[in-house]
Formats: structure tokens, sequence, C-alpha cells
């Protein structure tokens, strides 16, 4: 009788148990680091007030030119007040006008009182 409990032992062997493999712990892998994160912030507070200086510049040359130009009109304007002026000067200071002011104010041309300087 030995010979079949060994017959049993032998039929009862071949089964073998799988072992239970240990499951795998996945890991949630984080998409940015917290360094990184603080890194994008900073850059994003850079890249803002960058813009905003950029802009404020760019106000202030766009207010500066519109002065420039303001000026520039106005300085026009007054060369050609003064180059009407330099016209009316020169045609009023010609001798025929001069001398019709001259005898409206009561002088007349006395020939005798006439002296040449050299």
């Amino acid at each position: 009788m030995a010979n079949v409990a060994r017959k049993v032992q032998v039929f009862e062997e071949p089964e073998l148990r799988k072992p239970i493999a240990p499951k795998k712990v996945r890991r949630h892998k984080r998409w940015l680091t917290p360094g990184e994160k603080v890194m994008i912030v900073v850059f994003a507070l850079f890249f803002c007030v960058l813009s905003v200086k950029i802009i404020s510049t760019e106000t202030a040359i766009y207010q500066t030119n519109k002065e420039i130009q303001q000026i520039e009109a106005k300085v026009k304007n007054q060369q050609e007040v003064n180059k009407d002026l330099q016209m009316q000067i020169s045609e009023d200071s010609t001798y025929k006008k001069i001398w019709e002011k001259a005898r409206q104010q009561g002088l007349n041309l006395n020939q005798q009182n006439i002296k040449v300087v050299q």
C-alpha cells in the first residue's frame, strides 16, 4: 500500500500553485515639479511686467511725437507769418512809400538843406 500512497502523492505534486506576483504599484508621475511651477510663475510675471513697461514706453514715445508735430506745425505757421511780414516790410521800405509818408507828415524836400556825406 505504500505504493498507492506514493502514486497519489505523485498525482498531487504536478499541480503547482503559481506564485502570486505582487501587484505593481503605479506611481503617478507629476507633470511638473514644484520648482518648475515656480519658475513658470516667475517667468509669467516677468513677461507681464516687461509687456507693461514696453506699452508704457511706446505711449510716452507717441505722446512726445505728437507734441513734436504740434510744435513743428506752430513753427511752420510762424515762419509763414514772418515771411509775410518780411514782404510787407520790404514793400513799405521803398523810397516812394517813405517819401509819401513824409509828405503826409508835412515834410518838404528842400535842395538847399541837403548835404552829401562821404
